[in-house]
């Protein structure tokens, strides 16, 4: 017998066929109690866990697997109270799949022994808001892998999950506009790969990767189109204090009187700012976020565009059930909700 015990050591031990052995252990077929039991003690006896998953897996042509790819590291993501319920909602989505979730970076392959390039996967889920979502659809096309991106148009062969941004942010804007603000700037989410921060340039913002931070900057420069924008590297409340620092700080020509912050972390990391150079909210400052967070530390009750993140997650996660199943599943658009 070999040091690796097998379903056939098993089988023999218990006086049994092989396929009784693995019907035994599956529970799919009529074998009696007691020989079940026969079949689990020579497994204990043998020290024999039962059959390979991955196996199991090669058979059925699965891995039983959905990978979600994040735009940034895992640890930022759950960092993240939007990440957090738009996974909610994939995993209630792809729920009848009976698949786990695989959390993967779209940062390329690098030295990880399980990425995008090569993670055991069925299907795939793209959150967006990544400046490289051009990239992992590449990859995945070239592995014929089936893949929803949530914000991103991916082309034709990749199923959209929308959310209104665009539209959103004008909202958010018009009402700025309607409390007499005219001198308003932006905290965008980041613009390219590289996640260069600073003030955007027209040419610069004309490139970006980012379908996200592009549409909610057209929304916002619908009202006020002279508007200065600040890209961050991330979508966090550090990030929104330094970028606000600079608008409020004196380093720009005109302090703005409104800012439009592109998430509700970055809208939390301006008021700190404001809050650090001795400005009151909303009495000197207003405020706009996106996303209907709460916010942890945060006394403010923010004025944002709330969106339906767990929603949008679960219907990335149904798509995802469909096409595996080889059904026809079609594109999904939310909107989101102006929360004063």
């Amino acid at each position: 017998m070999s040091s690796h015990p097998t379903l056939a050591d098993v089988a023999e031990k218990a006086g049994v066929s092989a396929s009784t052995a693995s019907i035994a252990f599956s529970g799919t077929g009529p074998v009696s109690d007691a020989t079940k039991q026969r079949v689990l003690d020579a497994a204990a006896a043998l020290g024999y866990a039962g059959p390979d998953p991955r196996a199991r897996s090669l058979r059925r042509g699965r891995s039983g697997i959905v990978g979600v790819v994040l735009e940034e590291r895992v640890r930022a993501a759950f960092l993240d109270p939007v990440k957090i319920r738009t996974l909610d909602g994939i995993a209630e989505g792809i729920a009848p799949l009976g698949a786990g979730l695989l959390l993967l970076t779209d940062a390329g392959a690098g030295d990880a022994a399980v990425s995008i390039e090569n993670a055991p996967v069925d299907g795939v889920v793209l959150i967006g808001c990544s400046p490289r979502l051009a990239d992992s659809i590449a990859v995945l096309r070239r592995r014929g892998i089936p893949a929803v991106a949530i914000e991103g148009a991916a082309g034709e062969d990749v199923l959209e999950i929308a959310v209104d941004n665009e539209a959103a942010t004008r909202r958010g804007a018009e009402y700025l506009r309607a409390l007499g603000h005219t001198r308003v700037a932006i905290v965008a989410l980041p613009i390219d790969a590289a996640r260069t921060r600073g003030v955007i340039a027209p040419e610069a913002e004309a490139r970006s990767t980012n379908q996200t931070t592009s549409e909610r900057l057209r929304g916002a420069r619908a009202v006020f189109p002279d508007a200065i924008a600040v890209a961050t590297a991330a979508s966090s409340v550090e990030e929104g204090r330094v970028a606000a620092l600079d608008l409020l700080g004196g380093r720009v020509e005109v302090r703005p009187t409104a800012i439009i912050a592109q998430s509700d972390l970055l809208a939390a990391g301006v008021i700190r700012a404001a809050e650090e150079l001795g400005l009151r909210v909303p009495d000197d400052l207003s405020v706009l976020g996106f996303d209907g967070i709460r916010v942890d530390g945060l006394q403010h009750d923010l004025t944002t565009l709330d969106q339906p993140s767990v929603a949008k997650g679960r219907a990335a996660g149904e798509a995802i059930v469909r096409l595996l199943a080889g059904e026809p599943a079609e594109p999904v658009a939310f909107t989101s909700t102006l929360h004063i």
